[in-house]
């Protein structure tokens, strides 16, 4: 599937950081959980190009450092699920015989070990 170049930034990528889009569009970087280095705190904003967003696309920075973008595959049109549960999702959860079983065996051999 071939990408659309959105925005040519032409950032040049330093090792132990992650490289995203903000909520403005711009590109800016964090430092990995495990990117070793001092930790840095929050983001660091690193090139302004204010992308407008479009909903089922996928937008990222590639290797050349520019931003593409690409058509999600399974997008919902940007629609989130709805907080309505099902019947069956709200009707408390039952004990399995299986596990009660394994309980009263647990029971059965904590007073053997303690007869003794």
């Amino acid at each position: 599937m071939a990408a659309n170049i959105v925005a040519k930034t032409g950032i040049r990528r330093e090792k132990g950081w992650l490289y995203f889009l903000d909520k403005r569009g711009d590109v800016s970087r964090a430092r990995m959980a495990r990117g070793g280095g001092r930790a840095v705190r929050g983001q660091q904003k690193v090139a302004r190009c204010g992308v407008k967003r479009e909903d089922g696309w996928l937008y990222y920075i590639d290797k050349s450092g520019n931003v593409c973008k690409v058509k999600m595959k399974r997008s919902a049109g940007g629609r989130r699920r709805s907080g309505r549960r099902t019947a069956a999702s709200k009707a408390p959860r039952r004990r399995t015989a299986r596990r009660t079983a394994r309980r009263a065996t647990a029971r059965r051999t904590t007073r053997r070990r303690a007869r003794r």
